[in-house]
């Protein structure tokens, strides 16, 4: 049970010292298993007589940080976390690090499991980026959710500059470009509009490298970095493997994962102690990134070149075929990765045959053009609650960039969820180049989107619109079905999986933006909040500050004993009405559709019976909570199997003030580990003294 080297801490056979631990609780998104998992380990700690100090990073960013001085004294540390947590600052301690549930299920099984804990070396010790284990199978589905946070990372960090390069470059060519038979869209040189076409270009230039960078940095940390950004670089510059066009997004995928895991398997190599220090540094970076760059070059660029030059001479051969087949398998390339090889032998196709004075091809393909980007935004409009907030935003932004023929906007949408968006964008891309082409419409330069017949430069104008149009909403409906029976399996899977299926997010504008975000806007904080935080328009006239229950969001007015309802969805319409009973409440049923919405991304059930569902949308006026009983239990997929017999409801105003709703999930996650509390909830008898057990939560 123990190395020989490394004696278990906590003493042998003569005097026990008290055992000193440390923790750190993270989850990826949401806020309630951060707190849950720390008050369990707290409590573990406090009945085994162990001092503990437990630093939180949850949504509403790191409290109870931990110092160098406590990481000194610690006889070991645990971090039960689902997102990455810096390590570096543990080397030379035992290190146990698990998934967050583990913190909450099996408190007292870490505490033990920490005292024969490795020792984390740092460097190439292989501590410091891995997977996080929860303790007990699974390891496919670790490894494929560790693939999607990867990914999501990438997407989060690209999609500023992909929003702000395309943006800057859509506003120079409507307000400083002018239609030109051989360069499509042109600006004058040296002109006010060029130069800031030229900074947007270098937005659209530096996403790809990001993209890759950002996805080898959740895998493999810092020492990934560089690798997967020179990796993202090297894919895109097709110059560098002979080709007239760079591998663009998918291969910047391929190049962030491949820089992630060739820096975890490097970590894994055992090197001397005086050699440690340097390999996340120097080694580590210098080995990986020559490796990569050198692999896609000369295995992975070679074969690229290939394709672009035979898919060139493949298309020529079918100048005198169908028109509408023609179309067709243009709009497919051209949608396919958008910028990429395939999408560039299409373009330039099309372009090089407008000296020849066949301009029909190219109008096949300017009809394809938009259609993804605005394809996409469409989607965020129609289904919003499959987007997190950011994503909607960037919808918005990829339907400005698709109205200037910028296809890149759709990237971030296809990055994110490529088993859905691409073929949606290709069917989409299909369908407009064959009407196109079938209508015979013309595009007199290379270049794409209703920007180019605003400006002149399209035959058969009517038409075009209609193909953008049918081919847009056709790429939207496809995506919005393709994304919605992905969630419905996803949530079928998580189910069964106990780690991650419940974290909690709130709907609305406070949703997400990707495993990797930054929590931002706290700084470190003692652990308890003082409950007397949140803004004075919203405090009850009745009761004095001392009496306040949650800041005075919950009443007796919002209290139930017991639910009738049977089900979830009916017990969150009987809240949402509970709710309004205030007055707080204007939209009863928006109130609810934000609420199942929320449920829809993940379940509210947090495990020991204990159900929180929650919702920022301004169908209510200020922040309100609820409480009601089950006596019966009600289904709510908690990640324990619970039933839910303690259910709060928390509603926020889009533009409530801060982090309130945070914090009130934050008191509320820690003040029901407390098995005590539960216990009184339950007992009590009637509303009033519900309420008078309430106040206890501060």
């Amino acid at each position: 049970m123990t190395h020989p080297a490394d004696p278990p801490i906590g003493g042998s056979d003569g005097e026990q010292k008290k055992l000193k631990l440390l923790a750190v609780t993270a989850c990826p998104t949401g806020i309630a298993h951060t707190y849950m998992a720390a008050e369990k380990l707290s409590q573990a700690a406090e009945s085994l007589g162990i001092d503990m100090k437990v630093e939180t990073q949850g949504s509403i960013g790191a409290e109870n940080v931990l110092t160098d001085n406590d990481v000194r004294d610690a006889d070991g540390i645990i971090i039960a976390a689902d997102k990455d947590v810096d390590r570096s600052r543990f080397v030379g301690k035992r290190v146990l690090s698990v998934g967050v549930s583990e913190g909450i299920s099996h408190p007292e099984r870490l505490i033990e499991q920490v005292r024969s804990a490795p020792v984390h070396g740092g460097g190439g010790d292989g501590g410091s980026a891995e997977p996080v284990s929860s303790g007990g199978g699974g390891g496919g589905g670790k490894e494929r959710s560790l693939a999607y946070k990867a990914l999501m990372n990438g997407v989060s960090y690209m999609i500023p500059f992909v929003v702000v390069g395309g943006l800057l470059i859509a506003i120079s060519l409507s307000l400083g470009g002018h239609t030109d038979p051989k360069g499509g869209l042109v600006i004058p040189d040296d002109s006010f509009w060029m130069h800031v076409n030229q900074i947007g270009v270098i937005g659209f230039t530096l996403m790809v490298p990001i993209l890759s960078g950002y996805i080898a940095y959740a895998i493999g940390d810092r020492p990934a970095l560089v690798p997967g950004m020179i990796g993202g670089w090297i894919a895109n510059t097709g110059e560098l493997y002979d080709s007239k066009a760079g591998a663009g997004f998918i291969g910047a995928i391929v190049t962030g994962f491949l820089a992630g895991y060739l820096v975890l398997w490097i970590k894994k190599v055992k090197v001397p102690k005086f050699a440690q220090p340097i390999m996340p540094i120097i080694v580590i970076p210098i080995v990986a990134t020559t490796a990569l760059g050198l692999f896609f070059i000369y295995v992975i660029g070679k074969p690229i070149s290939w394709i672009f030059e035979h898919l060139t001479d493949w298309l020529s051969g079918m100048t005198g075929t169908s028109a509408i087949l023609l179309g067709a398998i243009l709009g497919l390339m051209i949608a396919f990765d958008m910028g990429g090889p395939v999408n560039k032998t299409a373009f330039l196709f099309g372009a090089g045959l407008i000296a020849t004075g066949n301009q029909t091809v190219m109008g096949m393909c300017a009809a394809a053009i938009p259609v993804m980007p605005l394809g996409q935004g469409i989607a965020t409009l129609i289904r919003k609650r499959l987007y997190s907030e950011q994503e909607r935003e960037t919808g918005l932004a990829a339907l400005f960039m698709g109205f200037f023929g910028i296809s890149e906007g759709a990237i971030p949408f296809a990055a994110a969820r490529p088993a859905q968006v691409i073929p949606a964008n290709m069917l989409g891309g299909a369908v407009a180049g064959a009407i196109a082409g079938q209508a015979g419409v013309e595009d007199a330069v290379p270049h794409g989107g209703p920007i180019v017949a605003v400006l002149g430069a399209v035959g058969g104008v009517p038409m075009f619109f209609i193909a953008i149009a049918i081919g847009a909403v056709v790429t939207a409906l496809t995506t919005v079905t393709l994304v919605d029976l992905s969630e419905r399996k996803r949530r079928g899977a998580a189910s069964a999986d106990v780690p991650g299926g419940a974290e909690p997010v709130l709907a609305g504008a406070g949703a997400g933006a990707g495993a990797g975000a930054v929590a931002s806007g706290a700084s470190a904080a003692p652990q308890k909040a003082p409950a007397a935080a949140a803004p004075a328009a919203a405090a009850p006239s009745s009761p004095e500050e001392g009496d306040e229950v949650l800041s005075g969001y919950l009443t007796e007015q919002t209290v139930k004993v017991q639910l009738d309802s049977a089900d979830k969805d009916s017990a969150i319409r009987e809240m949402a009405n509970l709710l309004a009973a205030t007055g707080k409440v204007t939209d009863v049923e928006e109130l609810v559709r934000t609420a199942l919405r929320r449920e829809a991304q993940g379940t509210t059930g947090l495990g020991e019976e204990i159900a929180i569902p929650h919702a920022k949308t301004d169908a209510v006026t200020s922040p309100v909570v609820g409480f009601a009983r089950s006596s019966e239990g009600i289904e709510w997929g908690a990640i324990d199997g619970t039933k839910a017999k303690l259910i709060f409801m928390i509603s926020v105003p889009e533009a409530a003030a801060g982090d309130e709703h945070l914090r009130i999930l934050a008191l509320l996650s820690r003040k029901l580990m407390d098995t005590g509390f539960r216990e009184r909830l339950v007992a009590a008898p009637d509303e009033a003294a519900i309420l008078e057990v309430l106040r206890e939560v501060q």
